[in-house]
Formats: C-alpha cells, structure tokens, sequence
C-alpha cells in the first residue's frame, strides 16, 4: 500500500517529486518504506542514526500517523533522512504519554535522494486503528515547508493559522486488515492496557 504526499498543510501542491510512503507485512509489526527527495535542510540533528531524538520534529523528517478516533488514542511515527528516529503514544489530540521507544530504522542517502526502512512493532499501535494521515517537513525559517498527505481544505484554512498536524479531524480511513489480511486480527499491547489518561 503506498501513498504519495503531494501538498502542503494547506492544500497547495507541492514543488517537488513527492516523499513516498509504503506500508507492507513485517515480521513481528508493519514496515514502513520512505522514499523522497533530500533536502540537506536543516542539517542533521546532533544524535547518533538509529537513535531516538527528541523534538526530532524542528528537523527534515517524514511522519505518519495511526489513530482509532473513537479514543483519540494514536502512535506517531518520524523519520530522519539521517537516521534518528522518533515514536510517541498519544492519547487525545497532542497529548503524548509515552516517547522515546526503541525503533529498527535504517536510512540511506543518495545524493539528492533518500530511503529509509523501519519496522513498527504491533504492541506500539493502539487497537483499532481505522484512520492515518502522513507528513513531511523540510527546510528552515522563512522556507520551512509542511506536508501532508490529507491536508486541511482550502475553504477550511483561517487567516494566521499554522500547520498542526494534530488536527485529527482530517485523517481520513485506514485499516490494517487492508494490508495484513481481511482474517488478521492484531495483536494486543500491555502497552495500550491503560494510558495515564483514562478514569
């Protein structure tokens, strides 16, 4: 299953070949492939590949997200063209609980292109997931550019709003089954048993 990023936050297409998303069968979790071009800007973050990073965010990066929207419980998944990495479980809109997990990624540049391959385990996805969207940030100050895979609609867009790309709202339907298999059912996760926010 492979998705294109083709616009900005706001609805505007992109100026570029645009940053590729695959998803397929992993052996313990889904794999995810990123494909794009590479920016080279901001430079690298100041931690070692195949490390979490922390605020990972403020760098060139591309990430997705999986939600089940009855909870607004949902994993965000980034990516580094340079290797970091960076997982947080989220339990209502920006509201992280758990971050920092460990992650098998490998990223590879190649001149103005890039790749990454990362594995997400199942015990990190919350149950139910039926709803996804996926982005990508490059550049810096006045030329930082936010992308994203479902955008909010132009119609939408209010004077000085800014990208958030917490809005949960415009994920749009996604399920693994689609990818794993009508008869899949997904494995449970102690790590979803109870978040910090339920009563």
């Amino acid at each position: 299953m492979q998705f294109l990023i083709k616009h900005t936050w706001d609805s505007d297409p992109v100026n570029h070949d645009p940053i590729r998303i695959s998803f397929s069968p992993g052996e313990g979790g889904l794999k995810i492939e990123v494909s794009g071009p590479f920016f080279n800007n901001p430079a690298a973050p100041p931690g070692p590949p195949g490390q979490p990073f922390p605020g990972l965010w403020d760098y060139e990066v591309v990430e997705s997200f999986f939600l089940d929207n009855s909870t607004e419980n949902y994993l965000e998944v980034e990516l580094c063209p340079h290797g970091q990495h960076l997982i947080l479980l989220l339990s209502g809109a920006g509201q992280a609980f758990m971050q920092q997990l460990p992650l098998v990624f490998k990223a590879t540049i190649a001149g103005d292109r890039w790749m990454g391959e990362a594995l997400l385990p199942w015990s990190y996805f919350p149950p139910n997931i039926n709803k996804m969207n996926s982005y990508a940030i490059h550049g810096s100050g006045e030329e930082r550019t936010y992308e994203a895979l479902y955008p909010i609609p132009k119609q939408e867009i209010v004077e000085g709003q800014k990208p958030n790309f917490h809005r949960l709202e415009y994920f749009q339907d996604f399920h693994l089954q689609s990818i794993m298999g009508e008869g899949w059912v997904q494995p449970e996760s102690d790590l979803w048993k109870k978040t910090p926010y339920d009563i």
